[in-house]
């Protein structure tokens, strides 16, 4: 285990908030790269988030539920997670960036 990349994460999702960019809750049990904290503090700065587990085969497909637990515990509600969104919704979502 290797100790994480130092980043301003606060100017990350200053960014991601002005370039209109959605951010990744990866849940891979490894990696975790956002957490709680800075998931509240994304969604305080609306800035829309998805939940991908980086699972390589099925096996690794339960990690979606620690991705889940993130979220919760960032308080995100459904429409703050790109994935909980309907296919319209997220299209809809997609044309505004393009504007």
């Amino acid at each position: 285990q290797r100790e994480g990349y130092r980043v301003d994460i606060e100017k990350i999702i200053e960014k991601a908030r002005e370039k209109d960019i959605a951010l990744e809750i990866n849940a891979y049990y490894e990696r975790l790269d956002l957490n709680d904290i800075n998931v509240r503090l994304a969604k305080e700065k609306g800035v829309k988030l998805s939940i991908g587990t980086d699972a390589h085969n099925i096996g690794q497909l339960w990690m979606m539920r620690l991705g889940v637990g993130v979220a919760r515990r960032g308080w995100l509600e459904p429409e703050d997670i790109l994935n909980t969104l309907s296919v319209e919704q997220l299209m809809e979502w997609r044309r505004k960036r393009r504007k």
